[in-house]
């Protein structure tokens, strides 16, 4: 006879006593050992290896969800969790993976994924799969994203380095909305600023030959770093960079200029024309002279 039937006789043969045994005490202990007896006879409940899946699988949950919240502001998502994402996809793989084609590991499987309309397990993964995705943090990972890619790497040195300038340059004055005097932090700074500034524009090409939509954006971590620069640079310190560029654009421009007034002279000077002579018709001089003759002697 198993649990659920012995519980039966139990609960049938204190119906046909009439009621509970004497004291509240007894009837307590009844009541738990019927409510264990009843929970151990419940389908729904897992294996111990599938509950010990789940378990893992909530762990790495917990870990991963605190580093997100952690790293938002400012954005370290990609360099501070992936090795906990990797954790949860592990996991994730674990519970989805039919070990040897075994009935149990399919049982644990069918249970964790698809024993009810929620499917907690699923939303979970999907929404760590999604926010992943779209921080675009396989690009600044390794392509087995065991560590950040030596790109990566370069560029959070030099971010570094360029916060470390602004630090140290910085040291007794108080950065406020009223505009200062940041002469020394925009001329120190402004080769580390400019390495750092190159280096992400060429991050940024080179992302642009990606094939899918995500591949051609650089990491979250990335972008916010480089916003960060430069909204302190341009609005904070007011700082600009000289462009190398300068001489010729200047050049072009003034020639771009000078075209119109170069037109206007040269089209004046061709249209302007000599001043015409008025040559008289034949017939008319020789009129014009009987007249004059005739004007004489008369």
């Amino acid at each position: 006879m198993g649990p659920l039937g012995a519980l039966l006789c139990l609960l049938l043969g204190l119906a046909a006593g009439g009621g509970p045994p004497r004291g509240a005490g007894t009837w307590a202990l009844l009541e738990d050992a019927s409510l264990a007896l009843l929970g151990a006879a419940l389908p729904g409940d897992l294996e111990p290896e599938c509950q010990e899946l789940l378990a893992g699988f909530a762990t790495s949950c917990a870990a991963l969800s605190g580093c997100l919240v952690r790293s938002a502001r400012p954005v370290r998502l990609c360099q501070s969790c992936y090795g906990l994402f990797r954790a949860v996809t592990e996991q994730l793989d674990n519970i989805t993976r039919a070990v040897g084609n075994s009935s149990k590991s399919y049982n644990c499987a069918k249970s964790l994924l698809m024993s009810d309309r929620l499917q907690i397990v699923v939303v979970l993964s999907e929404f760590f799969n999604k926010t992943w995705e779209e921080a675009n943090c396989a690009n600044c990972l390794k392509n087995s994203s065991e560590g950040l890619s030596n790109a990566t790497i370069e560029f959070l040195d030099l971010f570094n380095k360029t916060l470390m300038c602004f630090e140290h340059n910085l040291q007794g004055q108080a950065i406020s909305l009223v505009a200062s005097n940041y002469t020394e932090v925009c001329r120190n700074c402004n080769v580390t600023y400019k390495k750092l500034n190159t280096l992400y524009t060429e991050m940024q090409r080179e992302s642009e030959h990606g094939e899918s939509e995500h591949s051609k954006h650089l990491c979250i971590d990335v972008e916010d770093a480089m916003n960060i620069t430069r909204r302190l640079w341009s609005r904070t310190f007011n700082c600009s960079v000289p462009c190398s560029d300068t001489v010729p654009v200047i050049a072009v421009s003034s020639f771009i200029l000078f075209l119109p007034v170069v037109f206007y002279l040269s089209s004046f000077l061709h249209s302007k024309q000599k001043k015409r002579i008025l040559f008289l018709p034949k017939r008319f001089q020789s009129n014009a002279s009987l007249v004059n003759i005739q004007e004489k002697y008369s």
